[in-house]
């Protein structure tokens, strides 16, 4: 694809952003906490103000929130590297009420209820119970409730672990049926290497048939904590396989959603796979 076609498809990708009517916004640890794992209140208020202003739009928002461990962390004060099962699902079940108790007091500035779920692989995998969880989900956008989901890491082992929230998020993206993915991270976007370490790596700003390109780019170039951006760009590929936009951005970039509904170039965007190039 020729550079100006490429920057056409993004171009009426954004638009399509814009003008999605149901968004799942996945927002990660780092997004949420500080320093020392703490709950961070500014960075969870300035999240909830973002999805304020889409719901003020007209928007139904599920968020897939991450940072229970991390809140359980800066908690307890433990050292950061607690790496046993026991610990994590420990941490989680003491930093999970935190974090939806601060997600419930950031929510009522808007008059808005929220909603907890909290899931493991078989949940997205048993028909019935995907069934069930959809409906919830339906029932809580007709009364105008913001769902909050989370794996369940106080029960979930390595048999029934859907992994991680980027997963997570990409899977329910594509089993509600939604019209784009957020994806809210610590750095920019999809770079051409690690800007946390390489001062020349370049933001990508479009994912489309470059993506096996930028996958083993990314590959080759993820490490420590940029690692998880590998996670980000499947699950954004796999909604975009599913035919909608997804985008990876900077979680504290300014009002870095209300950017997304007025078709800003924001991140990299990752176009849907359904002939949005050919339009």
């Amino acid at each position: 694809m020729s550079e100006a076609r490429n920057a056409d498809a993004a171009e009426r990708a954004r638009r399509r952003a814009a003008e999605a009517e149901r968004v799942v916004v996945k927002a990660g640890t780092n997004s949420l906490t500080d320093a020392e794992s703490n709950l961070d209140d500014d960075k969870l208020d300035t999240l909830v103000d973002d999805i304020a202003a889409l719901r003020a739009r007209g928007k139904e928002v599920l968020l897939v929130s991450s940072g229970a461990v991390g809140a359980g962390l800066g908690m307890m004060a433990l050292e950061e590297d607690r790496e046993t099962v026991e610990e994590t699902q420990a941490l989680s079940t003491i930093g999970q009420g935190r974090l939806m108790h601060r997600y419930t007091e950031s929510f009522a500035r808007y008059d808005t209820q929220v909603a907890q779920l909290l899931l493991t692989q078989h949940d997205l995998e048993d028909p019935e119970r995907y069934t069930n969880l959809q409906n919830t989900i339906e029932t809580l956008f007709e009364w105008g409730v913001v769902p909050i989901v989370n794996e369940n890491d106080a029960v979930a082992t390595e048999e029934v672990r859907i992994g991680d929230n980027d997963m997570l998020s990409s899977s329910l993206a594509v089993g509600i049926d939604v019209d784009l993915l957020v994806t809210l991270t610590d750095v920019g976007g999809v770079y051409t290497g690690n800007p946390k370490r390489d001062g020349d790596a370049e933001r990508i700003a479009a994912v489309g048939e470059n993506y096996d390109e930028v996958s083993d780019l990314v590959d080759e170039t993820a490490s420590g904590a940029f690692g998880g951006i590998q996670t980000k760009v499947e699950g954004a590929r796999k909604v975009a396989e599913h035919g909608s936009p997804a985008i990876i951005a900077a979680s504290e970039a300014p009002d870095v959603l209300e950017r997304v509904s007025e078709a800003e170039p924001v991140g990299t965007i990752f176009l849907p796979v359904d002939g949005v190039d050919d339009e």
